[in-house]
C-alpha cells in the first residue's frame, strides 16, 4: 500500500468560553496555597488547571519536603517546582543564589528560565542561566551582579565553580530535572561535586521520567527522607498520542517521509533521527523540496540552535528535524506530529520523543518508519509500553530480513538501517568469479620485491647514524659495501649496494658473518650468489620474498647497532 494512501486521524477541538476557563483556573490553583501574584501570572497564562504532578508535588514543596517524582514529559513538571520555589523565595529576605536548577541540555536550561521569568513576573525575583557553546563573560556578569535563581549544566556550572563565580551559602532550593537523562550523557560525577559544595540544609527536589534502580542510587546522596510522587507508571505513553507504524524500506524511507509531511494537518512536525549528520542532511533534502525546514542537534551554535526553536514556535518553520539530546527542551505546546525517521537506540527515548505532542490537553500523532531491520525495535518498544503499535493503512509489518536480529547488539550507529540491524557480510553469487588478489604468497605485495626494495633504501637511508670509536659512522651506506665494523675493522653487517644482507649475529673464523656459506655468501643464496628466494635481482626467476614492514625493518637494524657496538665496547 502506497504511503499516499495513508489516513491520518482527525483531531477534535473543543473550545471552551475563556471566562470559565479563567475562573477554573484561578479557583484550581488557589486550591494549592499560591501567592496572589502566581496565580495573576497563572490566570494570564495558557495552563487550563493543575495537572496530576502539580496537585501532588506542589503542597508537599511549599511544606519543605524533599521529593523524588516520576513524570513523563509534557505533564507540566517545571511549573511542579517553579511555582513553590518561586513563593519560597517571594517570602524570604534577598540574597545571592539561593534556588539553583541543574539540568542536562541548553535547550532545557532555556526552558525552565523561561517558565521561572513567566511565573515570577509579578515577583521580585531574578532567574538566569549558565550553559555551554556561549561565551562565558556574560554569564560571569550577571552572577557578580546578583541572581535569585541558576538554570545550569553541570559543566559550564562547574567552569564557573572554578572561576570563583559561583557561592552557594545562601542556596536553599536544589532541583535535578530529567535526572535520568543526566545520567545517560554522563553527568553523574560532576553532579555529585556540585552536590557536595552545597549547604546541607537544604530542600532537593528530584523530577526523572523513570525511577529504576540506578536513579534511585544516584537520589540517595541528594535527598533526604524523600517522598515519592509517581503519577504515571514509566513505560506508560500519553494516551493522548495516537501512535502508528509506517512499512517502508531503506530506500524509500525519504519518499514515505515526503508522503507524510505533504498533508495539510501537518502544521508543525518534529521529526527525529538518530544521528547529527543525518538531522543535518534530512533537513537540506527538506530544503531543496520546499518544505520550510530545519536541524537542530549539539553540533550546531548556540544562536542556530535558538533561531531554529523561535522559527518552530512562531510557525516560520513547519518541519524541525532533531536527535534526542537536542529535543530535550523543546518546550512547544502545539506540534501536531511526531515522526520517527529512524527508531531510537532505546525504547524509553521512544516514550520521550512521542511526548513532545499531545500537550496542554490536545491530541497529537506519532508516526515511526519501519524498515525490515527496525522490526526488533519495534518489538522492543511494544514490550515497555505493553500494547500493540497499529500500521497505518491495515498493512502489516515487512518482511523480516534475512539472518538473526539481536535487539541486544546495535548495528553501527548511523546506518540506513534501524538501531538493532544485523551485522552480514556479502557472499558472492554461485559460479561468480573472484576478484584477483592484489597480494603475491605470504601476504607480500604481486609485482616483486622492487616496492620493498625501495622502501628499504628509504628506511637505511634515513636511519641515524652514529660515530664509531675511530670516528667513522658505525653504519655506512653511502659507498659500496657500507658496514658496521667490529673491533677487527670488518663489517658486523655489509650493506653491498646500499641493500643489507640478513646475516648471523657474530664472526665466524674466518672473519665472516657465522650466518654464511663456506663460500663466503650468505647460508640463504642460491648457487649464484643470490638469495634463492629473493625477487630483488635483475632477471631473478623467483619473486615474491617477504619484505620486513618498515616498522620491524628499523626495530631489527636498531638492534643490530646496538649489538655491533656492544662488541665495540668489549
Amino acid at each position: 500500500m502506497s504511503t499516499n494512501d495513508v489516513c491520518m486521524p482527525e483531531k477534535a477541538c473543543v473550545e471552551t468560553d475563556a471566562a470559565e476557563r479563567s475562573a477554573e483556573r484561578e479557583e484550581s490553583f488557589r486550591d494549592l496555597g499560591l501567592r496572589e501574584e502566581l496565580l495573576r501570572a497563572l490566570n494570564e497564562s495558557d495552563h487550563l488547571r493543575p495537572t496530576p504532578i502539580q496537585r501532588q508535588a506542589v503542597p508537599q514543596a511549599l511544606a519543605g519536603r524533599d521529593l523524588i517524582c516520576c513524570a513523563q514529559t509534557g505533564t507540566g513538571k517545571t511549573a511542579a517546582f517553579a511555582l513553590p520555589i518561586l513563593q519560597r523565595l517571594a517570602a524570604g529576605e534577598r540574597a545571592p543564589l539561593r534556588a539553583l536548577v541543574l539540568v542536562p541540555t541548553r535547550e532545557l536550561a532555556l526552558q525552565v528560565a523561561e517558565s521561572f521569568r513567566q511565573y515570577g513576573r509579578y515577583l521580585e525575583v531574578v532567574t538566569t542561566t549558565a550553559f555551554g557553546g556561549v561565551p562565558i563573560e556574560p554569564q560571569e556578569r550577571m552572577l557578580r551582579a546578583g541572581v535569585d535563581v541558576l538554570v545550569a549544566t553541570p559543566g559550564r556550572l562547574k567552569d564557573h565553580i572554578w572561576r570563583g563565580n559561583i557561592d552557594f551559602r545562601n542556596t536553599v532550593c536544589l532541583v535535578l530535572d530529567e535526572a535520568d537523562r543526566m545520567l545517560d550523557m554522563g553527568f553523574v560525577k560532576a553532579v555529585r561535586e556540585i552536590v557536595e559544595l552545597l549547604p546541607a540544609e537544604r530542600q532537593s527536589l528530584l523530577f526523572s521520567a523513570t525511577l529504576d534502580g540506578e536513579i534511585r542510587r544516584f537520589a540517595r546522596d541528594i535527598v533526604r527522607d524523600p517522598l515519592r510522587i509517581e503519577v504515571a507508571p514509566p513505560a506508560a505513553t500519553l494516551d493522548e498520542v495516537d501512535q502508528y507504524l509506517v512499512r517502508t524500506s531503506r530506500g524509500e524511507k525519504r519518499s514515505a517521509l515526503e508522503a507524510l509531511i505533504r498533508r495539510p494537518e501537518m502544521t508543525r512536525t518534529l521529526i527525529f533521527s538518530r544521528t547529527k549528520s543525518g538531522a543535518s542532511r534530512l533537513a537540506s533534502q527538506l530544503r531543496v523540496r520546499g518544505y520550510q525546514a530545519t536541524a537542530i542537534h549539539s553540533d550546531r551554535s548556540q544562536a542556530d540552535r535558538i533561531r531554529a526553536l523561535e522559527g518552530f514556535r512562531e510557525g516560520r518553520i513547519h518541519f524541525l528535524v532533531a536527535t534526542d539530546i537536542a529535543a530535550r527542551g523543546i518546550d512547544v505546546d502545539d506540534v501536531s506530529h511526531v515522526i520517527n525517521f529512524d527508531l531510537p537506540y532505546s525504547p524509553k527515548d521512544y516514550v520521550h520523543r512521542i511526548g513532545r505532542t499531545a500537550r496542554a490537553g490536545r491530541r497529537g500523532v506519532a508516526i515511526s518508519l519501519i524498515t525490515p531491520e527496525d522490526l526488533a525495535g519495534v518489538a522492543a518498544i511494544e514490550r515497555l509500553i505493553a500494547r500493540k503499535l497499529a500500521w497505518l493503512g491495515g498493512g502489516g509489518p515487512p518482511p523480516a530480513p534475512s539472518g538473526t536480529v539481536d535487539p541486544v547488539r546495535r548495528g553501527r550507529r548511523g546506518a540506513a538501517g534501524g538501531a538493532w540491524a544485523p551485522r552480514s557480510e556479502p557472499s558472492p553469487a554461485p559460479g561468480a568469479a573472484r576478484r584477483p588478489s592484489r597480494r603475491g604468497h605470504g601476504g607480500a605485495p604481486a609485482g616483486g620485491e622492487r616496492a620493498g626494495e625501495a622502501r628499504q633504501r628509504r628506511v637505511v637511508a634515513e636511519a641515524p647514524s652514529r660515530p664509531g670509536p675511530g670516528g667513522r659512522s658505525a653504519k655506512s651506506g653511502a659507498g659500496r659495501g657500507g658496514a658496521r665494523r667490529g673491533p677487527d675493522g670488518r663489517g658486523a653487517e655489509s650493506v653491498p649496494g646500499g641493500l643489507r644482507a640478513r646475516r648471523g649475529p657474530g664472526h665466524g673464523p674466518d672473519g665472516r658473518g657465522a650466518g654464511r656459506g663456506p663460500d663466503g655468501r650468505g647460508a640463504g643464496r642460491g648457487p649464484d650468489g643470490r638469495g634463492s628466494r629473493s625477487g630483488g635481482g635483475a632477471g631473478s626467476p623467483a619473486r615474491g620474498r617477504r619484505v620486513p614492514e618498515p616498522a620491524g625493518f628499523v626495530r631489527g637494524l636498531l638492534g643490530r647497532l646496538k649489538q655491533g657496538l656492544g662488541r665495540e665496547a668489549r
